[in-house]
């Protein structure tokens, strides 16, 4: 596939996924999703490529869904994004090698949720992270109900889903969102260190090691679960609220 809205290169042991639309702050339309899912194919086919990151080009990590092509989608059209975005989710989040999101701007909605769905994240500690569903009349994706709860607990996910407030890298390390927080400057050499580390250990052991963790976190109710989130987004984005929060959010972005 030729892709057109992300870059993918091989370093050594290393694939390196680049989110691809700077122009809009690498908003995620229906075929991002779809070159997201044909990479981690080869990455998974690639017997030389031991780990993955995800990162994105410009300012931004992702600001999430594209707003612009929301606001025109049938519900049929919706439905069909919203499912190839947890395809997407899924395979990151069942994926047999060791993934790190590089967080290097702004991850809002579903470009956070994609960076939830790794195993590991690394942010600039300038990066604004959070989820802005509440705000514009939507719901969360890629099983981040779950996803945010194990990382900070239920409270605190409660607060950042029901506030909707941007947080930064810095204080996303704070409360564990994060693995950790670095300046901008150093995100790649820092996320790459890290990749070479796991590289160096067992392929097979590291295959294990994910299978164990999907299997103590339950992934059979997280199915269940993932299927509610896209019930949840059509749900709200069926109202006449949504299409006023989505005018009132491009007023307020002028």
């Amino acid at each position: 596939m030729n892709y057109e809205f992300i870059t993918y290169e091989k370093k050594d042991k290393i694939g390196l996924i680049k989110l691809n639309r700077p122009k809009v702050l690498n908003a995620m339309n229906q075929q991002l999703w779809i070159e997201i899912q044909d990479a981690l194919d080869i990455v998974k086919q690639d017997k030389g490529i031991k780990a993955l990151i995800i990162t994105g080009t410009g300012r931004a990590f992702s600001t999430g869904a594209d707003l612009k092509d929301s606001k025109g989608r049938s519900i049929e059209d919706y439905r069909s994004y919203l499912e190839s975005l947890q395809e997407a989710s899924r395979k990151i989040l069942r994926f047999e090698k060791p993934t790190i999101a590089a967080i290097n701007g702004y991850a809002l909605g579903s470009g956070y949720e994609l960076a939830l769905a790794c195993d590991i994240r690394i942010a600039a500690k300038e990066a604004l992270i959070g989820s802005p569903e509440a705000s514009v009349t939507s719901s969360v994706t890629g099983g981040a109900f779950r996803l945010v709860q194990d990382l900070v607990g239920p409270g605190k996910a409660r607060e950042l889903l029901f506030t909707a407030e941007n947080i930064t890298g810095e204080e996303a390390e704070r409360i564990g969102l994060v693995n950790r927080a670095v300046p901008l400057d150093q995100l790649m050499d820092e996320a790459m260190t890290m990749a070479n580390k796991i590289v160096e250990n067992s392929s097979f052991s590291l295959k294990l090691i994910k299978k164990g963790f999907l299997m103590a976190q339950g992934e059979c109710s997280l199915e269940a679960l993932m299927d509610y989130e896209i019930e949840a987004c059509l749900a709200c984005v069926s109202t006449r609220e949504r299409e006023l929060s989505l005018d009132d959010f491009e007023q307020r972005k002028k």
